[in-house]
């Protein structure tokens, strides 16, 4: 090659996991994320159990799919003009992909966060140039909380002095959320299991997630039942909600779910050790907590099975010598 000569040219590629753009790695009909069997904690042979595992989308969750649509709906409305700044609550997930995406496009950002959320996810929306508040969990005493950071958030953008510099995404309550599982998750898994699926299960928390994916199946095959997750008041599971204790999100249509599966945290944690030692998945408490539900409901039921793996342990380091407690540890 002379000095002169141009290197050649690469376009994106996705055959060949070439891209242009981290976005570009989202999940999307596509670009799916991985369906994965079990085949040691859930056995049986009538009612085989995947996970869609959404950890591996660029920014380590679900929340990816989720914040590219909020993110696009806000310009699509032009409520970003004007130089205007973000501000979301979260647990962790849709700061970190929020974070992420406000940085590509050179928007500021703010998150507000109950401050019990792991150590590791709060570093890395830091580590992605976001402003972290972080709120006591007895900031609202009587409620979950998460809803000590909604109600912070809420203060931005109705505050005298930073209501016309802050705009909300709201994961809670736009409908965007929905649309993005409507449009990438849902035909995911349709697409995936052949059309063959009988069973889907998904936590309660903001509710896109199990709202978009029951309404696309659905419509589909109306036979095929919906199953929430809901863990026990009180509990320490992150990402899940507990509606007697938080606030139901405005965007969850309860009409589309057909059973809800409440539990515990023990059961929850157990299961989540078992799927790193027994399948070798490295997931979040509340993948323990969905697989521990779906391995209960399959004792009645038969059918292929979907459950949503929203994110990868790796998030999780500081949270589970808590669950561990002394095992394995010879100092102990």
């Amino acid at each position: 090659m002379t000095a002169s000569t141009s290197p050649p040219a690469l376009s994106a590629r996705p055959d060949l996991r070439r891209y242009d753009d981290i976005r570009e790695l989202i999940g999307s009909p596509e670009n799916p994320t991985p369906l994965v069997r079990l085949n040691r904690v859930l056995r049986k042979e009538t009612c085989p159990f995947f996970l869609k595992l959404e950890w591996f989308n660029p920014f380590g969750s679900i929340k990816d799919r989720t914040v590219n649509y909020l993110l696009r709906g806000l310009e699509r409305r032009g409520e970003l003009a004007g130089g205007k700044q973000l501000v979301e609550p979260t647990s962790g997930n849709t700061g970190i992909a929020l974070a992420a995406l406000a940085a590509l496009q050179g928007i500021k950002l703010t998150v507000t966060i109950p401050d019990g959320v792991p150590e590791e996810k709060k570093v890395l929306i830091r580590m992605l140039g976001a402003e972290v508040w972080a709120t006591p969990d007895d900031l609202c005493p009587i409620n979950h909380p998460k809803d000590g950071a909604i109600a912070l958030a809420y203060s931005f953008i109705t505050g005298p002095a930073t209501k016309d510099q802050y705009v909300m995404p709201n994961q809670y309550e736009n409908p965007d959320n929905v649309a993005a599982h409507y449009e990438t998750t849902g035909p995911e898994i349709w697409n995936q299991t052949e059309g063959k699926i009988r069973y889907f299960f998904a936590g309660y928390g903001t509710c896109g997630t199990i709202t978009g994916v029951a309404k696309f199946l659905k419509e589909r095959d109306p036979e095929i039942r919906i199953i929430a997750i809901e863990p026990q008041k009180g509990h320490h599971i992150p990402g899940l909600k507990n509606f007697n204790e938080a606030k139901q999100p405005a965007i969850l249509d309860s009409r589309l779910i057909d059973h809800v599966i409440r539990v515990d945290d023990e059961p929850a944690y157990a299961m989540t050790k078992r799927l790193f030692r027994e399948e070798g998945l490295i997931i979040g408490p509340s993948t323990g907590a969905i697989v521990h539900a779906a391995n209960e409901f399959s004792k009645e039921h038969e059918g292929l099975a979907v459950g949503i793996s929203p994110d990868s342990g790796f998030k999780y380091a500081s949270y589970f010598p808590d669950i561990l407690g002394d095992e394995g540890n010879p100092a102990a």
